[in-house]
């Protein structure tokens, strides 16, 4: 009994080690994207006005063809996402945003950007999304389109604070959470794929 309580006890101790060694690499911020090349799509996901920012920039400096925003709250339109970044809505971007409104989670952020690339005939894109987000939008966007060429684009907002993150009660709860749902993508993907519909609006229609 006492042998396999310390078993036990040792496995324990593995286990814990491994999750805080994980969780150290998993806090350590990637290093900014500056790659050249430019990309059919360029994807935010929703989840700050920072992101969608850096989308818009990106697309300003031709770094993609169209910028399709997913999750985007069914009662926003594009005036209403522009103000949140103080943007102007100037003629040329009705051309060039697409909105998707039938993601409510990063798996069917995935889904509905695999279901609208594969409409378009695209075969690139840039993701952009919070730097601690990445890991697992990167997970599930390849699961949903392995055939597809992807650049992570990560944003990186000072409210989030990755030096001595452990010393921030608010950047420490954020990014312990999404470590566990890391891991749950990682050890639980998922079996059935939730439906997405076909309600995608462009910029022109969603200001109308």
């Amino acid at each position: 009994m006492a042998r396999a309580l310390f078993g036990a006890a040792i496995a324990a101790f593995a286990v814990a080690l491994f999750m805080l060694i994980g969780l150290v690499r998993f806090a350590m911020p990637p290093l900014p994207e500056h790659e050249a090349a430019s990309t059919d799509a360029i994807v935010v996901l929703t989840g700050g006005s920072l992101r969608l920012q850096s989308g818009i920039d990106l697309l300003r400096e031709g770094k993609g063809r169209t910028l399709f925003v997913s999750g985007v709250d069914q009662r926003v339109s594009m005036n209403e996402l522009l103000r949140q970044t103080g943007e102007a809505a100037p003629h040329w971007l009705g051309c060039c945003i697409v909105l998707g409104y039938q993601a409510d989670n990063t798996v069917g952020n995935a889904l509905e950007t695999a279901q609208w690339m594969r409409h378009q005939g695209y075969h690139s894109l840039r993701l952009v999304t919070s730097w601690y987000h990445m890991p697992r939008s990167l997970l599930e966007f390849k699961r949903a389109m392995p055939e597809f060429d992807i650049i992570p684009h990560p944003v990186f907002s000072e409210q989030v604070r990755p030096q001595n993150w452990w010393t921030w009660r608010g950047t420490a709860a954020l990014l312990i959470g999404e470590y566990g749902k890391y891991l749950a993508a990682v050890f639980l993907p998922f079996v059935e794929q939730p439906s997405v519909g076909g309600s995608l609006r462009i910029a022109t229609e969603a200001q109308r």
